[in-house]
């Protein structure tokens, strides 16, 4: 852990909840199409998710990316660990590994017909 007041936040909010997505935007108004790919997904999914608009925070937006060690946002975290970003995310669904992995880690999915 670190001193780093901004990292001790990010991490309070992927240990506050199972599934957090860090965006731009919010789910109801994603403010680029990568996030919104990714709220798409997992509101098809039928995953309960927090999310988290980096672009009401320039700190904790410029954090993340050396949190997870990952260049881009959108970023989604599963019981706190780095899932990745919007393709790993469209790729993982698209395969059927991303809803393999939910379930594994026991969380809900309540898919859209």
């Amino acid at each position: 852990m670190t001193d780093n007041p901004v990292t001790q936040r990010i991490q309070q909010t992927i240990d506050d909840s199972d599934v957090v997505l860090f965006m731009k935007g919010t789910p109801v108004f994603p403010q680029c199409g990568f996030s919104a790919t990714v709220v798409q997904v997992l509101s098809l999914m039928g995953v309960k998710f927090k999310s988290f608009d980096v672009l009401e925070d320039p700190e904790v937006r410029d954090a993340i990316k050396n949190f997870s060690d990952w260049p881009t946002i959108p970023q989604l975290y599963v019981k706190g660990e780095f899932v990745g970003g919007c393709d790993i995310v469209r790729e993982m669904y698209e395969s059927g590994e991303l809803t393999e992995f939910l379930t594994s880690q026991g969380i809900e999915q309540q898919p859209r017909a």
